[in-house]
């Protein structure tokens, strides 16, 4: 194994040192890793286990705190598993149908790690928590081992979260099993809410009782529920209604809000890789036009694959519309020919950006007024720090269940399409949600989720000021580390 930064170095006893554990996809690592960031900044020492294929997305961290005692990097070989073809190392790398057996070949770690940490046992150096990803389960049972604190990042919402955990631990079923839009209710949260069997996450969709890796999944998920405690990266004010007590789907365990860690207003964007295109020039482009909320921001995340119809639906809406836009369609999406330049040159009204967007600043730009959305949780908590209004269009894992809460409780998104991967709208219903959202200048009905919009980004703010929720709960997790390295020996941390 090789680490990055000095492996022993004098440290004040009550510095808490964390293992902190990322799961290898870009939408899981830039929040926990803006997380160890905030821990460090807090007082903590911060060693963050990656491979090869993810050390990259650490070097903002590292350069962040130079000195290389707050944070450092532990690089290990990533193991293998005759479930993955050899070479695939991360989600980007893999197809949908094999983020299962990823779950199951990162295990893999657990040797090694444990091997580290044992080695720093009685030191100044100990490890007193692990902090890992809960897609990462299989870390539970090996802080438990080591008589550590375990403790669960969830990159998803605390909803989208209880969902997931209590499909493993439930494992319901289809009566009908070509029936996709059977009913699939969640009994243990609030409301009891129920979803079509094909909005549910493909990760359990694909779950095969019995079988070797499903089974292997399964027991990952299963293992999070005997953590000590949960990380949410969510804020009091978007999810209240599923932190009011225990959640029966989450263990019963204690939930730390401290979101949104999404970055602050003068972000560049781009911390998944090198921009496509410069946050200062994409802001140069939007500031052609006057009228502020005007513009729309289009992006299905850096993991989505959009399908032809769907975005072929998209661009004869967006021409027959009219609206300005900047799309963010990746390297992937399968635009129709001609359309990037016909766009370009009809007034310059729309950009297409073929690679990673810096999607930050655009949604912070006073003239992008809504954002196309597949809806995943960080592309939730970023527009709603900007206070821009969302037209939902979810497609698959958590952003079914993301999409129905900021249409049905917070009334912050007007829904595109809740047909997902397999079902299409046509341009016709995509023109009549963008007139109504953007051309008829979002009065009404549309007014009211612009004005939520714009609430949420207040209470987002409140919530990351000094004093508020998810301050207050980052400084409490930073305070019980540090309670954790005055012991003599590692305790849990309490789940009251």
């Amino acid at each position: 194994m090789a680490t990055t930064g000095p492996t022993d170095h004098p440290t004040a006893p009550a510095a808490p040192h964390i293992l902190v554990v990322p799961y290898p996809a870009q939408g899981h690592m830039i929040p926990l890793l803006d997380l160890a960031g905030l821990l460090a900044s807090g007082g903590a020492r911060v060693t963050v286990a990656v491979t090869p294929a993810t050390a990259p997305l650490l070097v903002p961290l590292l350069a962040a705190h130079r000195d290389g005692t707050a944070v450092r990097a532990l690089v290990l070989p990533f193991p293998s598993h005759p479930a993955l073809p050899a070479g695939v190392e991360c989600a980007k790398d893999a197809p949908p149908t094999l983020f299962a057996a990823l779950i199951v070949a990162l295990a893999g770690l657990r040797g090694p790690l444990a091997s580290w940490v044992r080695e720093r046992s009685g030191t100044p150096d100990r490890v007193v928590a692990v902090l890992a990803d809960h897609s990462c389960g299989w870390a539970q049972p090996l802080a438990a081992e080591l008589g550590v604190a375990g403790i669960v990042f969830s990159p998803s919402g605390v909803y989208g979260s209880a969902v997931l955990h209590s499909l493993f631990h439930r494992v319901p079923r289809r009566e009908d099993e070509a029936d996709d839009e059977s009913l699939i209710s969640f009994p243990d949260l609030p409301g009891t809410p129920a979803y079509p069997w094909r909005q549910l996450s493909l990760l359990y969709r694909t779950y095969k009782e019995g079988d070797e890796v499903s089974e292997a999944v399964r027991r990952n998920f299963l293992w999070n529920l005997e953590g000590s405690a949960f990380v949410s990266n969510t804020f009091r004010r978007l999810e209240e209604r599923y932190l009011g007590a225990p959640l029966a789907d989450l263990g019963l365990r204690r939930v730390h809000v401290v979101g949104p860690v999404a970055p602050g207003p003068d972000a560049a964007g781009g911390r998944g890789g090198e921009t496509a295109v410069s946050a200062a020039d994409l802001c140069a482009w939007l500031d052609r036009f006057p009228e502020d909320g005007s513009v729309v921001y289009i992006s299905f995340g850096s993991m989505s694959i959009l399908q032809p119809p769907h975005a072929a639906a998209l661009a004869a809406a967006l021409e027959r519309t009219g609206v300005a836009f900047v799309w963010a369609a990746g390297t992937t999406a399968p635009l129709p020919d001609g359309f990037k330049e016909r766009v370009a040159v009809e007034g310059g009204r729309g950009r297409v950006i073929r690679g990673w967007a810096p999607q930050v600043a655009a949604l912070r730009h006073r003239a992008v007024g809504w954002f196309v959305t597949h809806c995943g949780w960080n592309s939730v908590l970023e527009a709603c720090a900007a206070g821009v209004a969302m037209l939902a269009w979810p497609m698959t894992a958590d952003q079914f269940v993301n999409a129905r809460l900021l249409v049905d409780e917070l009334g912050a998104a007007v829904p595109v399409s809740w047909g997902g991967l397999k079902a299409a709208p046509s341009s016709d219903e995509v023109t009549r949600v963008l007139h109504a959202a953007v051309g008829g200048n979002g009065g009404g009905h549309r007014g009211d989720v612009v004005a939520r919009a714009k609430e949420l980004a207040a209470e987002a703010a409140a919530a990351v000021r000094e004093g508020g929720d998810s301050w207050r709960g980052v400084d409490e997790l930073v305070r019980e580390l540090r309670e954790l390295a005055c012991e003599p020996t590692a305790k849990m941390i309490s789940d009251s």
